[in-house]
C-alpha cells in the first residue's frame, strides 16, 4: 500500500529551519497504529490494510469489533480505518506502525473532519459580497435571487445559508518537516483539517 497512518491532531506551533526562518507546523501524534486485519483480492475482492488507533476499554467496543480484535490477537482500539492498496512489505496482522513510516521531506495528504461552525449565512459560508449599507438598503447580507423566472424554480446546488463545516476535508501536498520517533510525533508544514485532538488520516501524496 502507499504509506498511511492514523494520527491525533495535537495543535500548531512553529519551528526554525536551517536558515533561521520560522515555519508554521501542525503537530500530529502519528501512531502507534496496530494492523488489525488485511484484505486480499483472492478472499475479499480488493486489497487493503486495516489500521487501529487509540486505546479503548474492551467493554466500549461493539461485539463484531471485539471479535475482530480477538481474532487478530490485538488490544481494542478506538478507531479502525482501511487503507486501500497492497500491504507494505513485511506488514502483518498484529504489527505496530509508528511515525517513522514517514520521513522528513515526504509529501502527504491529510484527511479529517473540518471544524463545525453551525448555521451560517452566505457571506460567511460562501464569501458573498455584501449589498449597499446606505440609502435604506435592505440587502446588506442577503443572498439575492436564488431561482429562475424561466424555470420557475430554484436550481439544485444554489449557494445558500446552511450548515458550515463538519465535513470531510482532504488537504493534499503537505510536507513532513520533522519526525520525532521517540514521541511518535510528525510535524507537518501548514494547517490540517480538524480541531485539536481530532483523528486524521495520513496518506502518501502523489
Amino acid at each position: 500500500m502507499s504509506k498511511g497512518l492514523l494520527a491525533r491532531k495535537v495543535g500548531m506551533t512553529q519551528i526554525f529551519d536551517d536558515r533561521g526562518v520560522a515555519v508554521p507546523v501542525t503537530v500530529l501524534e502519528a501512531g502507534p497504529c496496530t494492523v488489525v486485519g488485511l484484505r486480499t483480492v483472492e478472499k475479499d475482492g480488493y486489497a487493503a490494510t486495516r489500521l487501529g488507533f487509540g486505546a479503548v476499554k474492551e467493554k466500549k467496543v461493539t461485539k463484531p469489533a471485539a471479535g475482530e480484535f480477538k481474532k487478530a490477537g490485538v488490544k481494542p482500539t478506538r478507531r479502525i480505518v482501511e487503507f486501500r492498496g497492497d500491504p507494505a512489505e513485511g506488514v502483518e496482522v498484529g504489527a505496530e506502525l509508528k511515525a517513522d513510516v514517514f520521513a522528513e521531506g515526504d509529501k502527504i495528504a491529510v484527511s479529517g473532519t473540518s471544524k463545525g461552525k453551525g448555521f451560517s449565512g452566505v457571506v460567511k459560508r460562501h464569501r458573498f459580497g455584501r449589498g449597499p449599507v446606505t440609502h435604506g438598503s435592505h440587502n446588506i447580507r442577503q443572498p439575492g435571487s436564488v431561482g429562475s423566472v424561466d424555470a420557475a424554480r430554484t436550481w439544485k446546488g444554489v449557494k445558500m445559508a446552511g450548515q458550515m463545516g463538519n465535513v470531510k476535508v482532504t488537504q493534499h501536498g503537505l510536507t513532513v518537516v520533522k519526525v520525532d520517533v521517540e514521541r511518535n510525533l510528525l510535524m507537518v508544514r501548514g494547517a490540517v483539517p480538524g480541531a485539536k485532538n481530532a483523528i486524521v488520516m495520513l496518506k502518501e501524496s502523489h
